[in-house]
């Protein structure tokens, strides 16, 4: 492996995901929201830290995370035993959602519940669904009649848990396939299909992000039903105050460690885990180890670095973009521009690099990454507008997401399986750090602004995102399949036609 060539193309693509939000960013508070330059300084330090960042958790997830999460996910199947695999399934889906980095901060972020009651509450959920995603891939159950099942069972559910619980409920759905999770479960899926022969296996192994995100918006809905709220206030992320350069370093100086630790947490379960099964059952070569063990060096320094970016530069530029942007003549201006900053935005989400080149790959290139990535922006477009309009209105976010899944849910039966699993995927993984640091914080920044209700209003951001994408790519599916069906008409009118004239000298000659 060329690492330095490896690196500069990695550089090239964080480059070209980031520096449009970081050119949107500046255009903003140049124009309309000026800011002050200590948020300023530290929005640029972030960036740069984001883009270091981006760069070194992409390599480290094509060297370690995929071929991880593959060799576990074919090892688990290949034992034959029912109970081993639901067992490992639930415990690997509970520790590793414990140290999703996203998770931990959106439970900081929401005021009425404590941190440990909701991300034990959530690792639950991904646990079971984790094992409900293998049981599908092991005995080829349909997943659009498993997600009606279940979406059904929360819109029910939602009319009977106090509204505190609501949007943050939905929420923890999208964030907890974050950076850490998505390169490893998914490449989970393609190891676990890789051990069936069917010409459907391939296109199994998606949706187990999309089973994954199912599980925590019902286990804090059910942690409603017996869970009072308390009342804490809404803490705003803290305006830094800069004095000189090194006031700003030490700023930083002083996130770091805390990303440090929490990021060694979070590779732990997963490195353990390749450990015992290295051990016991996968027996690779020194090389190959080796290999790995770099692999994850690269994730945690890239990690370490994008989330120290995001937390401590860019939350309080969302919060305050947010304050400004609501509280001037126009408030409804904050509609257009947060589609805009939506559209650019999902590009530099780290797991939306791994998802696009994994169906480019499983799907010998028929997907492209580059649509995928079209149709992750425009739905977030969407879902960051739709998002705003809840903000300005304060109207319940079931109004929104109903319709939604209805309509995803119902497109589900008009395209090809691949797109509908690829796209309840998408949804999961458009809603990571970026979702979270950012947009999160616009939107509350704007809800303080307007003298909202944070939790009602605000939150949600995250479930909205993780929502339009599941339509924005099966409309890609449909607009495929439509195009395949005219490219076989025209294919077929040549032999038509040539057989009519067969006809016409046929009558000719008699």
């Amino acid at each position: 492996m060329n690492t330095g060539k490896k690196l500069q193309e990695k550089w090239k693509e964080a480059l070209t995901a980031v520096l449009p939000v970081i050119g949107l960013v500046m255009l903003l508070c140049f124009t309309i929201t000026p800011i002050s330059t200590s948020i300023l300084l530290c929005f640029l330090m972030g960036a740069v830290l984001l883009l270091l960042g981006m760069m070194f958790f992409t390599l480290g997830a094509e060297v370690a995370m995929s071929p991880m999460g593959e060799r576990i996910g074919s090892c688990m199947t290949k034992s034959k035993k029912l109970g081993i695999v639901i067992m490992l399934s639930f415990l690997l889906g509970f520790v590793i959602t414990i140290s999703e980095p996203d998770l931990q901060v959106l439970a900081e972020q929401v005021p009425s519940i404590p941190n440990m009651t909701i991300i034990l509450a959530v690792a639950c959920g991904v646990g079971l669904f984790l094992v409900v995603a293998l049981l599908r891939m092991l005995f080829s159950i349909a997943l659009p009649h498993i997600l009606i099942v279940c979406y059904l069972i929360i819109f029910i559910l939602a009319y009977f848990i106090p509204k505190e619980f609501l949007a943050v409920a939905f929420d923890s759905g999208g964030v907890t396939t974050g950076p850490m999770t998505v390169p490893f479960i998914m490449a989970l899926g393609v190891g676990i299909s890789s051990i069936r022969s069917d010409r459907h296996a391939a296109d199994d192994s998606f949706g187990l992000v999309a089973l994954c995100s199912v599980g925590p918006v019902l286990a804090v809905m059910l942690l409603g039903k017996f869970l009072s709220p308390g009342e804490t206030a809404y803490i705003p992320p803290e305006i830094p105050e800069i004095r000189d350069s090194v006031e700003l370093w030490m700023l930083f100086g002083k996130g770091l460690p805390t990303y440090l630790s929490e990021i060694a947490v979070a590779l732990l379960p997963i490195t353990l885990f390749f450990g015992i099964f290295q051990i016991t059952m996968m027996h690779l070569n020194k090389m190959q180890v080796l290999k790995i063990i770099i692999g994850l060096v690269y994730t945690y320094i890239g990690l370490v670095l994008f989330l120290t970016g995001a937390n401590v530069g860019f939350v309080p530029a969302g919060n305050y973009i947010g304050q400004m942007l609501a509280s001037g003549s126009y408030p409804v201006i904050i509609i257009p521009v947060a589609m805009i900053i939506g559209y650019f935005i999902v590009k530099a989400e780290p797991a939306v690099y791994v998802l696009n080149k994994q169906v480019e790959e499983v799907t010998d290139g028929a997907i492209s990454a580059k649509s995928m990535g079209i149709g992750l922006s425009v739905g977030v477009a969407i879902s960051l507008g739709l998002a705003m309009i809840r903000v300005l209105t304060g109207i319940s976010i079931l109004w929104f997401l109903i319709p939604g899944y209805v309509l995803a849910l119902s497109i589900s039966f008009c395209v090809p399986k691949i797109y509908t699993a690829i796209a309840f995927d998408s949804g999961g993984v458009a809603s990571g750090p970026m979702t979270a640091a950012f947009l999160l914080p616009l939107a509350q920044g704007a809800c303080t602004a307007l003298g909202g209700n944070i939790v009602t209003d605000a939150f949600g951001v995250v479930a909205m995102v993780a929502m339009t994408p599941l339509i924005t790519v099966q409309v890609l599916g449909l607009v495929a399949k439509l195009k395949s069906r005219g490219a076989a008409a025209v294919q077929a009118q040549p032999a038509a036609e040539a057989f009519d004239l067969m006809d016409e000298d046929a009558i000719i000659e008699l």
